[in-house]
């Protein structure tokens, strides 16, 4: 800052004391050379001694270069012809020949002198051997560089510094030129790596190069087969019949569409649904599932591009589309040539009339019986019950959530029930829109919950909604009597009464239903008719006088209801521990507005340890139904890294769940 403050200030001053010079050279010249005649001056430069005279014009000439030297400040923003015609013009006055003051010439220059001038000018004047170097770091104020200046062939005899031969030079040697100075301009910075700076933060630099995003989503498979039970067993001491089954939200089009606002992070190319259908069916290819349990399934895609790819893979597949006007729903499918469908059983979680239940979610409960490889000779399997469904996602309305979650637990509770009061193995999985150890978790993995009171949005624990002042919040009951679930999530006609306590409707007892008060009113605006409409009618004296008070509630189904309390008896437990142990972090199935959550769950029926710790990953003892190995979640940071979800490599807003199970087989 300083040297340029610098520049800006001596530069006029040199250029006035320039002129100046120049003058006062030019009238010293013009009255001493007349002085002397031009053989004079000839000898001048050839022979010695010289006179004082010669002694001055020689000086002039040396002073002239002294000048040259000294004054090195040549303005950059003006005109550079400007500077050039005014040196060209003061050595023009010292060597012209008007006058026939003297003539000079390179023949009659001798060697030796012209030798010491050039000697003398490199002493006066260092100048690097390259015109391209760089100067030494120990000198301050600006730098300097060469440029050439271009003069006439009148003044070739003056001394000329040796021109470079390196190819900066070559460019210099089309016309002949006497070495001026100017300032070099500033260095130009070499182009730097861009930094990406955010607000709070240290500057983060991208990585040199592009990581693959399979590199960068690359997920570990768990076994756990190998690996002790809880009694100290391996899991691969009896025989089993071992499946896969994957459950995945692949985002329906439709929704996307609808929601854009949480996809600005995507490039539009691979929010297609081809690119997507195509990202997905390759992703199936690569897992091979036994069983499929897809969320957000479009019906059209479905029936014509899902649904046709899926068999060609060997699968069979079963829909159920969200009641209302919605586009999507769930699917099933599984592999013929392991497993044989016993019943499908689709859950509508609908109900007119109910306020609690007027959402369009379904559900798809499925029973399958394995198909067992003839090798193994005379044994059994148990069937497996598969449940999938895609609850709301209104996070205000728990109460909601807890409904749908009882009439799907009724259903498996009624389809995997066995003849003698228990259940087959149970694997529920869907997209329950709850956070781990949320109320609605621990009411599925612990069978029990006390809700009387909680705030509607605690349920699921998506949001925090404390700060609002008015909070929905749950009563008992969370039902009606007359939807027909227990609170124990169980269908009335399940319940097994005892024939005590049944209710017998007889004849009698239906007559009496025939009449009712209304009939005894005479209607509004009623034509009076002689012998039909003037009379009232009367109540017949058959009619019991308590009819008429008799409340009508008492006609609905008994059971017996819990204050404040549901439950359920299917024993589930989840695949997912919910933390990465290796990371310290938690485990994350969706990213919605970059943050990540997990709201996608495998459950399965199995016995919970007793002893159980968060970085275990065997928290259950296994039964029936055995837990062989889980494909690994992945934690924000490393979703972050791949811009989120959906990505070019990952083609929904979910990741997928994939686990590895084994059934008992029993010798008959």
């Amino acid at each position: 800052m300083i040297a340029s403050c610098l520049c800006y200030l001596l530069l006029p001053a040199a250029r006035l004391l320039r002129a100046l010079s120049d003058a006062f050279f030019t009238c010293r010249k013009n009255a001493l050379l007349p002085k002397s005649s031009s053989s004079q001056v000839e000898g001048d430069f050839a022979m010695a001694p010289r006179s004082p005279d010669q002694e001055e014009c020689e000086g002039l000439l040396q002073q002239w270069r002294e000048e040259g030297s000294s004054q090195v400040l040549s303005t950059t923003n003006e005109d550079p012809l400007a500077d050039k015609g005014l040196a060209q013009s003061s050595l023009g006055l010292l060597m012209d020949n008007s006058g026939e003051q003297y003539v000079a010439s390179e023949a009659k220059w001798s060697s030796a002198q012209l030798s010491d001038l050039r000697a003398a000018e490199n002493l006066d004047e260092p100048f690097p051997e390259e015109l391209g170097e760089e100067l030494q770091p120990e000198v301050e104020g600006p730098l300097w560089a060469a440029v050439p200046v271009q003069t006439g062939p009148q003044y070739a005899d003056c001394a000329v510094l040796p021109m470079d031969t390196s190819p900066l030079g070559e460019q210099w040697q089309e016309d002949p030129a006497v070495v001026a100075w100017s300032i070099a301009p500033e260095p130009v910075p070499q182009e730097e790596t861009p930094m990406w700076s955010f607000e709070g933060l240290e500057q983060l630099q991208p990585p040199l190069m592009e990581i693959p995003y399979h590199e960068i989503l690359w997920r570990e498979w768990e076994d756990f087969s190998t690996q002790p039970d809880a009694q100290g067993l391996e899991a691969g001491d009896s025989p089993q019949f071992q499946f896969t089954l994957m459950s995945y939200n692949i985002l329906a089009q439709d929704l996307m569409q609808q929601s854009s606002e949480l996809y600005l992070h995507c490039h539009p190319d691979i929010l297609s649904w081809n690119y997507r259908f195509a990202n997905l069916m390759q992703e199936f290819h690569h897992w091979d599932p036994d069983i499929l349990c897809l969320q957000e399934v479009q019906e059209d895609h479905y029936w014509e591009q899902l649904e046709p790819s899926l068999r060609m893979m060997g699968f069979t597949c079963f829909y159920k589309r969200r009641t209302g006007c919605k586009t999507d729903g769930c699917a099933v499918c599984y592999k013929p040539t392991r497993f044989h469908l016993l019943c499908a059983s689709p859950v509508e979680y609908f109900r007119p009339g109910l306020e609690l239940l007027n959402r369009d979610n379904v559900g798809l409960v499925l029973l399958l019986q394995p198909l067992v490889p003839e090798g193994l000779g005379q044994v059994s399997v148990a069937p497996l019950c598969v449940a999938n469904t895609h609850v709301l996602y209104n996070p205000r309305r728990g109460d909601v959530k807890l409904a749908q979650m009882a009439l799907l637990l009724a259903e498996v509770d009624k389809v995997a029930r066995l003849s003698d009061g228990s259940h087959c193995p149970i694997i529920l999985c869907g997209d329950l829109n709850s956070v781990p150890d949320s109320p609605l978790y621990n009411f599925i993995r612990d069978g029990e919950l006390h809700y009387n009171g909680m705030p509607a949005w605690k349920v699921s624990g998506q949001e925090d909604f404390s700060h609002q002042l008015y909070q929905r919040k749950l009563q008992a009951p969370l039902w009606p009597s007359s939807l027909g679930i227990t609170d124990c999530c169980q269908y009335v006609s399940s319940c097994h009464l005892k024939r005590s306590e049944r209710r017998k409707y007889g004849r009698d007892f239906l007559l009496r239903f025939r009449f009712c008060s209304i009939a005894c009113q005479r209607p509004v605006g009623l034509i009076l008719m002689e012998g039909v409409t003037d009379t009232k009618p009367e109540q017949p004296a058959v009619w019991p006088k308590s009819v008429l008070e008799e409340d009508t509630s008492a006609l609905e189904p008994v059971f017996p209801r819990t204050i404040g309390t549901i439950q359920h008896c299917l024993h589930l437990t989840s695949v997912y521990t919910h933390f990465l142990p290796q990371h310290g972090q938690p485990e994350v199935t969706t990213m919605p507005l970059g943050l990540g959550m997990t709201v996608d769950y495998i459950f399965f029926s199995a016995d919970s340890c007793e002893n159980r710790s968060r970085t275990d990953d065997r928290l259950v003892r296994d039964g029936t139904l055995k837990l062989l190995g889980r494909l690994s979640l992945l934690s924000e940071e490393i979703l972050w890294a791949a811009n989120g979800l959906p990505n070019p490599f990952c083609s929904s807003d979910h990741l997928c769940l994939l686990a590895s199970f084994g059934l008992e087989v029993t010798a008959l």
